[in-house]
C-alpha cells in the first residue's frame, strides 16, 4: 500500500497548473493507494461543479487530470474550514483508487466560524483495500502555542474520533516541527499514535519545510511538519520526501511525503 500527503498551497503558488501536472503524473507513476490534500483551495466566487466542490478546486482538477490517462480511477472527498486570503474557500480533501464505504468530518477547532483562518476541519474517509476497511484522516492541525487555537485541543478532538478497532492513518500538515521535543509531536507520540516515519525501514531526512513559510514567518530552520501517523504498531518498508527538488519538482511550500507499507 502506498500513501501520499502534501500540502499544496493551491493558487498561491506561482506556475500552479504546471505543478498541478507534476503532481498528476507522480500520482499516476506510482499509483498511490490513498492521497491526503491540505490547502485545497477554490475561489468564493466560482462556480459549483458538485456540492461544496467548485469547478476550480484544486482537488477536483487534480482528479480530472488524474482520470484522464490513468487506468485506475480515483474518486476525490473534499471538505472546506475555511476562507484564505480573502478569496478563497480552503480545505483538506482525499482522493482514492479504492472503494470508499463512508465519509466525515470533524470540527476540531474551538472556533466553528468558516470566516476565521483558523477554523479546522479534517476529513475521514473509510476505504476497502484487499477486503479490508481502513480510516484514513486528512489533518491540518494549528501550532502549538496559539493562544485562539492550541494545537492540544485540537489534537484531543481529532484523537477522540478515531476508531481503534479499525487500521487508521492520520495524513497530513500538523504544524508542529517533529525535531522539536516537548511540543505538538512529542504530544501525539505520547498519545500512542506511531510514525511512518520513525517505523520506516527506508528513509531520508525526513524535512518537509525549509525556512520561512506562511505561518512560520520567522523560520531559519529544516522543520518536519507533514507526517503519516497510524494507530498501530505496523511494518513499513520505506518514507521519502517528495516534491523537494531532488526527488520530482517543488510544488509547494511545502514538501510531501510518500510512505510503502
Amino acid at each position: 500500500m502506498k500513501l501520499l500527503t502534501l500540502n499544496c498551497h493551491s493558487w498561491i503558488e506561482e506556475n500552479q497548473l504546471e505543478k498541478l501536472d507534476i503532481i498528476a503524473k507522480d500520482i499516476i507513476e506510482k499509483g498511490y493507494d490513498v492521497i491526503s490534500l491540505q490547502e485545497v483551495n477554490q475561489l468564493i466566487e466560482s462556480k459549483v461543479a458538485m456540492d461544496i466542490v467548485k469547478e476550480d478546486n484544486f482537488a477536483l482538477l487534480l482528479m480530472n487530470k488524474i482520470n484522464q490517462t490513468s487506468k485506475e480511477k480515483y474518486s476525490m472527498y473534499y471538505e472546506k474550514s475555511h476562507i484564505g486570503y480573502d478569496k478563497y474557500e480552503e480545505g483538506v480533501a482525499l482522493l482514492t483508487k479504492h472503494k470508499v464505504k463512508d465519509v466525515k468530518s470533524y470540527l476540531i477547532s474551538r472556533a466553528d466560524d468558516f470566516s476565521f483562518w483558523k477554523t479546522r476541519r479534517v476529513l475521514k474517509a473509510s476505504i476497502l483495500i484487499e477486503g479490508k476497511e481502513i480510516d484514513f484522516y486528512s489533518c491540518h492541525l494549528g501550532w502549538w502555542d496559539d493562544e485562539k487555537e492550541p494545537f492540544k485541543e485540537q489534537f484531543d478532538r481529532l484523537y477522540e474520533t478515531i476508531d481503534q478497532n479499525k487500521l487508521t492513518f492520520l495524513m497530513g500538515d500538523f504544524n508542529n516541527n517533529a525535531f522539536k521535543k516537548n511540543e505538538g509531536y512529542d504530544y501525539i507520540i505520547q498519545r500512542g499514535l506511531y510514525d511512518t516515519y520513525s517505523l520506516a525501514e527506508v528513509k531520508d531526512d525526513g524535512v518537509t519545510v525549509k525556512g520561512k513559510i506562511a505561518g512560520w514567518d520567522e523560520n531559519r530552520n529544516d522543520l518536519r511538519l507533514d507526517l503519516i501517523l497510524v494507530n498501530r504498531k505496523i511494518p513499513v518498508k520505506s518514507s521519502s520526501v517528495i516534491f523537494n527538488g531532488i526527488n520530482k519538482e517543488v510544488v509547494s511550500d511545502h514538501f510531501g511525503v510518500c510512505v510503502e507499507i
